[in-house]
C-alpha cells in the first residue's frame, strides 16, 4: 500500500521544509522588527517606506514573489546570493522571497503589540533622556513581543505552509516530492494523506508550544 514511500527521501524533503521555515522565520523576525520600528518612528520618510512596503508586499501573491526571485534576481540580474549550484541558489532565493513576504505580516503583528504599550511609558523614558531607539529597544519592544506571541505563532504556522510555494522554483521540499510521487504513482489520496500528516506534525506542536508560552509571558494590564 505504501510502496511509493521512501522514508529517507520523505524525511529529507521535510528536513528541507524545516530549514526553509527556520531560516525564513529568523530573517522575517529581524526584517519585520526593523519595519515595525520604521512604522512607529519619528522620521516621515522611514514611516512612509514602512507603510508602502507592508501594504504592497502583503498584497502580492507569494508565488509571484518567489518566481521573481528566480527569474528576476537570478536569471536576469545574475544575483546568486553566494550559491554555486542551482539547488543552493534556488534554496537561498526561496528563503529571500519568504523573508520579503512574511516580514510584512511580522511587522503588522508587532506593531499591534507596540500599540498595547501605554504611551506614558515612552514619554517617561524620553523625559529621562533616552533616544527613540533606546525607548523602542529597552521599553517598548520587550513588552510588545510578550503581547504578540499568539499572532506570531499564527504567522510562523502560515510560513511553514507557505514553504510549499518554493517548489515553484525547484526547491526539493515536501510539496516538490509530493508532486513527483503523484505523477509517478496512482495513489493520490494516500500520498496526500502522508504529506498532510507530515505538515500537521510540524505545525500542531508549534501552535501548542507557543500558545503555552503566550500564557506564561502575557503582560497583565
Amino acid at each position: 500500500m505504501f510502496d511509493f514511500l521512501d522514508m529517507n527521501e520523505l524525511l529529507g524533503a521535510f528536513w528541507v521544509t524545516v530549514k526553509l521555515t527556520v531560516y525564513s522565520a529568523l530573517g522575517s523576525l529581524i526584517w519585520g522588527t526593523m519595519l515595525a520600528g520604521m512604522r512607529v518612528g519619528p522620521i516621515p520618510l522611514m514611516r512612509g517606506f514602512g507603510t508602502v512596503y507592508v501594504n504592497v508586499v502583503r498584497n502580492i501573491p507569494l508565488t509571484v514573489i518567489i518566481v521573481f526571485t528566480s527569474l528576476g534576481l537570478y536569471s536576469t540580474l545574475g544575483i546568486a546570493l553566494g550559491g554555486d549550484t542551482i539547488p543552493v541558489i534556488n534554496f537561498r532565493l526561496a528563503v529571500l522571497g519568504l523573508i520579503a513576504y512574511t516580514s510584512a505580516f511580522v511587522c503588522e503583528a508587532l506593531r499591534s503589540g507596540i500599540n498595547t504599550v501605554p504611551v506614558g511609558q515612552a514619554e517617561a523614558a524620553r523625559a529621562l533622556g533616552l533616544s527613540f531607539t533606546q525607548v523602542l529597544r529597552l521599553i517598548v519592544l520587550p513588552q510588545a513581543f510578550r503581547s504578540v506571541v499568539n499572532p506570531m505563532a499564527n504567522v510562523l504556522i502560515a510560513l511553514t505552509k507557505n514553504t510549499t510555494v518554493a517548489s515553484a522554483i525547484g526547491v526539493a521540499e515536501a510539496a516538490y516530492l509530493m508532486k513527483g510521487l503523484i505523477e509517478e504513482y496512482a495513489a493520490l489520496l494516500l500520498i496526500a494523506g502522508v504529506f498532510a500528516l507530515g505538515f500537521i506534525c510540524l505545525t500542531l506542536p508549534t501552535g501548542l508550544i507557543l500558545g503555552w508560552v503566550s500564557k506564561k509571558v502575557a503582560v497583565k494590564r
